[in-house]
């Protein structure tokens, strides 16, 4: 394996259809190629599919999220009921948890949203103002519009930049362009 320039962040193949980028997104993905992405500028589902993108570990983080606002709301209420300010009123019993079913509900919906959207930020890595495939100068101009964009990252431990190279243009592509830092 030859060494990586200094800067490069990968290679980003340009097709002109959803299907071309599939194909060669799976094909890189049955090539050994882990360090991958598709950008689009409409969801594909198979592309997703192609390069091995299974996780969904928001719904994980909005899972603990509503299990600490359950738990940190029954220990709210039971310190406040039996520790810090217990009332005897009419002979009830300082710990009565019936009563703190409604709070502590309304506590694990205001967690597991809030788990949810600031989870879901941290996983996707943003803010992110600034991305190195904004360096390529197809990338601006059809992103987000009529162009699929396939880009094998120099980080991956298959990629070395004539082999990559070769194998992206076996798909003819519109353009491979090396992206830089």
């Amino acid at each position: 394996m030859s060494a990586i320039r200094e800067g490069t962040y990968g290679l980003l193949a340009e097709f002109d259809s959803p299907g071309d980028l599939v194909r060669a997104a799976q094909a890189a993905y049955d090539s050994g190629y882990r360090r991958m992405d598709c950008y689009t500028p409409y969801p594909v589902e198979e592309a997703a599919e192609a390069i091995g993108f299974h996780r969904d570990e928001v719904s994980l983080v909005c899972l603990i999220g509503g299990l600490l606002g359950v738990a940190a709301m029954f220990g709210l209420e039971t310190w406040i009921s039996v520790w810090a300010y217990p009332l005897n009123i009419a002979g009830r019993p300082y710990y009565s948890w019936p009563a703190f079913i409604v709070p502590a509900y309304e506590w694990t919906i205001l967690w597991s949203g809030l788990s949810a959207f600031f989870g879901l930020f941290a996983l996707c890595g943003l803010p992110e103002p600034y991305h190195p495939l904004f360096n390529a100068p197809n990338f601006r101009g059809g992103a987000t519009s009529d162009k699929f964009f396939l880009c094998l990252e120099a980080t991956d431990p298959k990629f070395e930049v004539a082999q990559s190279r070769a194998f992206l243009e076996s798909f003819q592509p519109v353009s491979v362009v090396e992206v830089e830092y």
